[in-house]
């Protein structure tokens, strides 16, 4: 009789606060655009893979179109009581609205590479973008130290344009206001986009050719400024940088077109935002390495992971030793 009440007790304190949860559900919502950049598709499978080994379950939602299409796709996952939002954002300031309603249910909000401004969120998860845009420019200026220069950037909707852009600067602005280096054109673009990339390059090639370095705030955009080289006859007499550490830039960074890429060790990456995002549905707010001023009024928490500048003789060191690309598809030893 004591042993049915006493099992009888235990169930009802069960029922009152101990009901077992289920896995941990996240929400991911990305931008169309992002799954038309390589490196995207690895940090995206890198993520689902390492949220299931820690139970969680990962609704994924591809956006349509621009940050107009993210949104409602946002709105679908808080629809599906999701444990916690991870969202790779469009627009950096686009989607306050919608996160807004995450937070009314008090679900938490981790950006994922790129921040998202104007608004509190839970936390940043990224590279340190600023010091991408040093280590471009510290290297431009090692083999370039005088002559001219054209900055491409990114997409005038991504903070991490801005903050590559200040890095880059930071790096030459000496050498620029000794008169040894002189920044002959300064492109913006609207997207990440190769197209308009290679348009807006090609232009300033048309009417002045006169160009020794160009920092290229992506691989694809470095990509494009090849491309222009080389129908002028110039591709490996003009140094290039880019980042994220592409195929195609390596196999040029070793052939000789591209002086260096910036590598983000994108396992690093997707694993700890994995882990963040499970740490965060759970309650626990993981202390962050840094602060990020997103002009909402509050500090937000930003987990930073380091970049890699590779050259051609740091290639088997880093990209190739981290299994991020194969020996044989960088040298293109294939029989």
């Amino acid at each position: 009789m004591v042993f049915l009440l006493a099992l009888l007790f235990s169930c009802e304190r069960k029922e009152e606060g101990e009901k077992e949860k289920g896995p941990v559900r996240i929400g991911f919502s990305a931008a169309t655009e992002t799954f038309l950049l390589e490196r995207w598709d690895r940090d995206i499978q890198i993520f689902m893979s390492s949220a299931r080994d820690r139970g969680a379950e990962v609704i994924m939602q591809k956006a349509e179109g621009d940050a107009q299409g993210q949104i409602p796709q946002i709105e679908y996952l808080i629809e599906q009581g999701v444990d916690v939002l991870v969202v790779i954002p469009h627009d950096m300031e686009l989607l306050a609205g919608v996160l807004k309603k995450a937070e009314d249910r008090n679900i938490p909000v981790l950006a994922y590479d790129r921040p998202i401004m104007g608004i509190p969120i839970t936390g940043y998860v990224s590279f340190d973008n600023r010091e991408v845009g040093r280590l471009m420019g510290q290297a431009l200026q090692k083999v370039v130290p005088r002559g001219n220069y054209i900055i491409v950037n990114g997409s005038v909707r991504d903070n991490n344009s801005y903050e590559v852009n200040r890095g880059v600067y930071e790096s030459l602005d000496r050498a620029i206001g000794d008169g040894q280096i002189s920044v002959t054109e300064e492109i913006w673009l609207d997207e990440w986009s190769y197209d308009e990339a290679y348009e807006k390059i090609g232009k300033v090639f048309r009417e002045n050719r006169d160009i020794q370095a160009i920092s290229a705030a992506n691989d694809q955009i470095a990509d494009a400024a090849i491309r222009i080289l080389s129908e002028w006859q110039m591709a490996g007499k003009v140094a290039v940088v880019g980042q994220d550490a592409d195929l195609l830039s390596c196999q040029r960074v070793v052939e000789g077109t591209q002086l260096m890429t910036v590598y983000k060790p994108i396992p690093r990456l997707a694993h700890r935002a994995a882990e963040l995002a499970v740490a965060l549905a759970q309650g626990n707010r993981p202390e962050p390495d840094r602060t990020l001023d997103n002009g909402s009024g509050t500090e937000i928490p930003y987990y930073v992971e380091t970049p890699i500048a590779v050259f051609k003789d740091d290639m088997d060191s880093t990209v190739i030793k981290d299994g991020f690309h194969s020996r044989e598809e960088v040298y293109r030893t294939y029989r």
